[in-house]
């Protein structure tokens, strides 16, 4: 699976319209689990890999790429941690969470 790339063919997009890439980045296995665990400070590759439970390295290795490469995340002295870009994205996305737990209840 190659990097989305707004402006070009996506999963779901011939367009690859803008959003439709984001999408396509953050439906990838555990790239919205790394940017959520990022927003609460930097972390180590094996901080990752045990937050992540069942993630391999090869996984986990291609999804900080895929992260870093669309300036989400970068590598720090203290580990990866999210790019400015990243952190507006959880803040945008935080509020889908906190909706999504109040929708979770009607399953109960």
């Amino acid at each position: 699976m190659s990097l989305p790339i707004p402006g070009k063919p996506v999963r779901g997009s011939k367009s690859g319209a803008p959003v439709m890439a984001l999408l396509d980045l953050l439906g990838r296995s555990w790239a919205m689990g790394i940017i959520w665990h990022l927003y609460s400070g930097p972390s180590t590759f094996r901080r990752l890999q045990a937050y992540c439970e069942s993630i391999s390295p090869t996984t986990l290795n291609k999804r900080l790429k895929e992260l870093r490469d669309c300036h989400l995340i970068e590598r720090t002295i203290e580990g990866y941690a999210l790019t400015p870009h990243g952190k507006e994205l959880y803040e945008l996305i935080e509020p889908l969470g906190l909706w999504a737990k109040v929708w979770a209840k009607n399953f109960k």
